[in-house]
């Protein structure tokens, strides 16, 4: 039995002036968000010894990673196909502007593709494969996975099987999957009751 340790990365500026970035890569973490994972460390250590931190190569996941790795003395590997959705022309645009637009579907928001961006279930298609491959690799070690709410979102749906009740964490927030024989079992949240509204930032 393995576990992949799913956490969200740190406050940056897109969250807090809720804004989609239009610096995608680059976009860094405040000082709050630096202070939560550092936070994030200690609830991972609390949770057991993992062996390897992942992370996506967007600077704000990145930047967390690496903290969390240096919190607990351990590699660190920089992994692609784990940055989020792309937001295509809604890039610049507030989180809530999306609600109002054309074929914006609020009972199956997956689904929507913004121009120019991706949709949820394709970030899913992206992302699903990558957690299939740490799963076999650590098959009974804990890993790890520092992303994004949206990819959050999206592994969520590709583990349970479902869109519904799909969670999104906050800033730093911890989501565990055990895995077994290939199999997953139901995602647990880890101090983190209150799902977000959107997966932005």
């Amino acid at each position: 039995m393995g576990r992949l340790i799913l956490v969200r990365h740190g406050e940056s500026v897109g969250n807090v002036e809720r804004v989609f970035t239009t610096t995608p890569i680059t976009l860094a973490l405040t000082e709050t968000g630096r202070g939560q994972a550092r936070a994030a460390a200690a609830r991972i250590r609390a949770l057991g010894n993992p062996r390897m931190v992942v992370a996506s190569r967007y600077v704000r996941a990145r930047d967390t990673g690496m903290i969390i790795a240096e919190e607990l003395s351990l590699p660190i590997e920089i992994r692609d196909g784990l940055h989020e959705r792309e937001t295509g022309e809604y890039a610049g645009k507030p989180y809530d502007s999306i609600l109002n637009a054309d074929g914006y579907d609020r009972a199956r928001p997956w689904l929507w593709t913004p121009p120019g961006g991706e949709s949820y279930e394709q970030v899913r298609g992206r992302v699903g494969p990558i957690l299939d491959e740490m799963a076999r690799r650590f098959a009974g070690d804990d890993l790890v996975i520092v992303s994004h709410g949206g990819v959050m979102l999206a592994m969520w749906a590709h583990v349970t099987g479902s869109w519904e009740g799909a969670h999104v964490p906050a800033n730093c927030g911890i989501v565990v999957v055990e895995h077994r024989a290939g199999r997953y079992l139901k995602p647990e949240v880890v101090g983190d009751s209150q799902p977000r509204g959107d997966a932005g930032g």
